[in-house]
């Protein structure tokens, strides 16, 4: 029964409230209902919990949800309590205290758009406390298989372009810009840059990282895995790799580097993986760059022979079968210091010049025109620091030439 023909049965109940909404660019005030908690359900294809959804299906081996198995809600409802347990736990105190404030968004058929966590908060109070089992929505009479992109737009317009909303875990969003606009073309970069208020550029590097991942997980041979990617906690790394490869110049090398990079997320051989990948960059800006990958790709290699043995790649094999290799994690890490030191002691030797360069830069930024401005006093103090400058200047040509 869709929910618009629940005000008769009693289960729907119009409230004196009404709710702002933007649909096909046409921004208005909608109707607000009470809707009985059992009447409603969640959306599995809600991007805050795209990777615990990809997870649960490969665990499965579903396809799909069926909506309509009685352990659907409660399925869901523990995936995004996971996502975030502290946050939810949070809002469960506030509408304990006040109730539920901001309205959500439904379909006619019942699907929660927006508003899956108030939804989730409202359904555990309502475990020991059955006077509590309404869930204040706005009713949309639109379907989610017609309607899909409209749909779409909405919940990014919601969860992304309004102020004050949680973010997403980064990795669950990098898969659904990677499901809707790179893979699936359900949207265009343009239509998703309008609708979450980001600018383009943003854009661009959150779909280059959301490239980078899915070539990471073919890479270990679990393709789509997203909640790999979560679970690894590869959202900083991501955001640092394409400065990396933009320091190297040809195509090849930017191909060796991005393997390099792959292993050592992996294998994970030190520490904070972001700082560790972060170090990668230093060296790949230096003269030592072509000896770094060179060596390094041996261990490419030796990983990749690695991730041959195994049929099924996940999370629990990743850490018991391959981050549990100290050998050759001691191998990477030593590599990567030995070529960090150089780098370091090439960047110590050339700091006086870069020193120098900088004071260049800054005086030739001076406004000339402004010294005759100035007072005795301050054209005094200033003659002072020039002549300083001159004696420092002197030593440092007396110390050239001597080094000649």
């Amino acid at each position: 029964m869709l929910l618009i023909e629940g005000i008769e049965q009693g289960f729907v109940v119009p409230t004196e409230y009404t709710r702002k909404l933007t649909l096909d660019g046409i921004t208005k005030s909608y109707q607000v209902y009470q809707i009985r908690l059992d009447k409603l359900y969640y959306n599995d294809q809600n991007d805050r919990i795209a990777t615990w959804v990809n997870k649960y299906k490969e665990e499965e081996n579903i396809e799909k949800f069926d909506v309509f198995n009685k352990d659907y809600n409660q399925i869901i409802e523990n995936f995004i309590y996971e996502s975030n347990p502290k946050a939810i736990d949070k809002t469960k105190k506030n509408i304990e205290l006040v109730g539920q404030r901001e309205p959500g968004v439904v379909l006619n058929d019942g699907r929660v758009i927006d508003g899956n966590r108030r939804y989730t908060c409202l359904r555990k109070i309502h475990e020991y406390n059955p006077n509590v089992k309404h869930f204040e929505a706005v009713i949309l009479d639109r379907d989610i298989r017609e309607n899909k992109k409209e749909i779409k737009l909405l919940e990014l317009s919601i969860q992304h372009g309004e102020e004050g909303k949680i973010d997403y875990n980064p990795i669950d969003r990098l898969v659904g810009l990677y499901n809707d606009v790179i893979k699936n073309e359900l949207i265009t970069v343009d239509e998703y840059q309008r609708t979450v208020n980001e600018t383009r550029a943003s854009i661009n590097k959150k779909i280059e990282q959301a490239n980078l991942m899915v070539e990471f997980l073919e890479f270990i041979g679990a393709p789509e895995k997203f909640y790999i990617a979560r679970d690894l906690e590869l959202d900083g790394p991501l955001g640092e790799i394409p400065a990396i490869l933009n320091k190297v110049r040809t195509e090849d090398e930017k191909e060796d580097l991005k393997l390099i990079i792959f292993s050592n997320l992996l294998m994970k051989p030190k520490g904070d993986i972001t700082r560790f990948v972060r170090k990668i960059k230093t060296i790949a800006d230096s003269e030592y760059v072509t000896d770094f990958v060179e060596e390094q790709l041996d261990f490419v290699e030796e990983t990749a022979e690695k991730v041959e043995k195994f049929e099924d790649i996940n999370s629990k094999v990743i850490n018991n079968e391959f981050r549990n290799d100290e050998k050759l994690q001691e191998q990477m890490v030593k590599s990567l210091e030995k070529f960090e030191i150089k780098t370091k002691k090439d960047l110590t030797r050339i700091k006086p010049i870069q020193d120098m360069q900088k004071i260049y830069i800054t005086l030739e930024s001076i406004d000339i025109n402004m010294i005759a401005k100035l007072s005795i006093e301050e054209q005094e103090e200033l003659n002072q620091t020039i002549e300083a400058c001159k004696e420092e200047l002197d030593k440092i040509l007396t110390t050239l030439e001597e080094a000649k």
